[in-house]
């Protein structure tokens, strides 16, 4: 029973050092989750022993505390009477919405600022259309925060570039009049191969959030991957279905076990079909192109937190260590555990080799994601598309068959031709993550939908002229991987990617 507090005992606890939050009318202890934020300390030492409600709602759901922290650090429930004005933070400046402009240029040649004018969703043609929207109608912070990668951000461009080092294989004189395009991912019927993989936080995007993306995966008739930290709750996400609605979920394992026994158990008793659990994401990897915004969004005062080594957890071996709600500790000895906690397929969201799919295969799951976190986490390692030769071939050497394991990717699918190169590879489906965000912050619920179509045309076309009228027809006969894994041939300029990318910003312009 969570002891009764008043907002006076609360606000004694306002130093980073002694960080009592109140949220949704509970007193949590945040002292060691703001050094690992996310989104930075600050945002969470500068409503130290006040009520942060106000802050927090419009990004994260209600039960996120109760997902990730220990029960130790639930300090109690706040009388809400006691809560007068002056306890309760306000965002910063910094963090208010600002209209957004860009640069034109008159026909006297003077550079001048317009706002932004967004175009009518018909005038997208591609996924790339959505994420050049996007970038122009999101917050900075936000934006910053999807669109980052690790480090140089060489894995986030390679994941889309990777798919052109496979060139096609056409056959001809194919009966194609009717293009199948439907199939089953892991005994769901979709449209197409396609899923919507969990992502963060995505009313970052759109004050839908979740809930649109639920809503836009049956309006496309393709399955949804609930994220464990999402913008709503759960209970509001598993709301937003139809009945007919199937959907899966991704876990991240808390280290403290009953914390995920209780989410697996929602999950299955609310019908949810498997359940893909994150295993590359013991650390967060280092995302400047997001730490650089948040830096610029709090303002220069940060400074001097940076030069007080005291203020600095080093616990971990390093500042972005997130093994306060994600378990470091996970390893193969917890398979069984997983296994033994649902009935639901479990499969493991994060492999990049084929020793660790055999593994997988042989400790009795029912399939991996060939994924490196949206080039989010390790820089220069393999995109999916890469990996996924060898860890077909591994498998089959192993005993496993498509229907006994499943194999999907994720990571730089932005055309129809890249799922079906997936498919011909061996994948049942791919997973897209950042085109569902963009397409909801630009458009929202219809823009996913719309985005959804575009792939499907793209995808009825090249299964047309590669002489494939349905998905099991989609063959490794139909592509050319020698250049796939060599990463030295010569490639015509991709400009749709090379416009819409933003790179990273040295300091010194800052």
């Amino acid at each position: 029973m969570a002891a009764a507090l008043s907002m006076e005992e609360v606000a004694k606890h306002n130093t980073k050092e002694d960080c009592w939050v109140v949220l949704y009318g509970k007193a949590y202890d945040l002292t060691k989750f703001a050094k690992v934020h996310p989104g930075g300390a600050k945002l969470i030492t500068d409503a130290a022993g006040m009520d942060a409600t106000a802050i927090f709602d419009p990004i994260h759901p209600k039960d996120i505390m109760d997902k990730l922290l220990k029960p130790s650090l639930t300090m109690g429930v706040v009388d809400v009477a006691t809560i007068k004005p002056e306890h309760v933070a306000k965002a910063p400046e910094a963090h208010k919405p600002a209209p957004k402009k860009k640069k034109a240029v008159t026909e006297e040649g003077e550079e001048e600022i317009e706002e932004f004018k967004k175009p009518p969703l018909n005038a997208m043609l591609n996924t790339f259309d959505f994420e050049s929207v996007a970038r122009e109608v999101m917050e900075p912070q936000a934006w910053g925060y999807y669109s980052s990668g690790g480090d140089d951000e060489i894995t986030l461009r390679d994941n889309h570039m990777a798919f052109q080092r496979i060139t096609m294989r056409p056959r001809i004189l194919v009966n194609v009049r009717d293009i199948d395009m439907t199939t089953q991912i892991l005994g769901v019927p979709a449209s197409l191969p396609l899923y919507f993989t969990a992502t963060a936080l995505a009313k970052l995007a759109h004050q839908d959030g979740e809930v649109a993306i639920v809503k836009a995966a049956k309006k496309a008739g393709v399955p949804y991957m609930l994220p464990t930290l999402s913008s709503y709750t759960l209970d509001e996400m598993l709301a937003a279905r139809t009945p007919d609605q199937q959907v899966f979920s991704q876990l991240y394992v808390n280290p403290e076990r009953s914390r995920s026994e209780e989410y697996v158990k929602k999950l299955e008793e609310a019908g949810v079909q498997a359940l893909f659990v994150t295993v590359d994401a013991p650390q967060l990897g280092r995302r400047e192109k997001d730490m650089r915004n948040k830096f610029t969004q709090q303002g220069s005062d940060v400074q001097g937190d940076d030069e007080d080594e005291g203020a600095v957890d080093r616990s971990q071996g390093a500042t972005r260590a997130i093994s306060s709600y994600i378990d470091p500790g996970l390893n193969w000895e917890d398979v069984p555990w997983l296994k033994s906690i649902t009935k639901m397929k479990v499969l493991l969201k994060g492999v990049q080799c084929a020793e660790d799919a055999v593994m997988a295969f042989k400790a009795g799951l029912e399939g991996c994601v060939l994924s490196n976190h949206g080039g989010r986490q390790l820089d220069t390692c393999r995109p999916g598309i890469e990996v996924l030769p060898e860890v077909m071939e591994a498998l089959k050497e192993a005993g496993a068959t498509k229907e006994s394991f499943a194999v999907f990717i994720d990571g730089g699918v932005r055309r129809g031709g890249d799922i079906f190169k997936a498919v011909a590879l061996g994948a049942q489906a791919v997973g897209v993550g950042r085109p569902v965000l963009y397409s909801l912050a630009s458009y929202g619920m219809n823009g996913i939908v719309r985005m959804v179509h575009m792939l499907q045309d793209e995808l009825q076309m090249v299964m047309r002229l590669s002489g494939t009228p349905n998905i099991p027809s989609i063959t490794e006969k139909h592509v050319i991987i020698t250049n796939l894994a060599d990463h030295i041939v010569p490639l015509p300029t991709d400009f749709l990617t090379q416009r819409t990318y933003q790179g990273l910003e040295p300091a010194a312009k800052l």
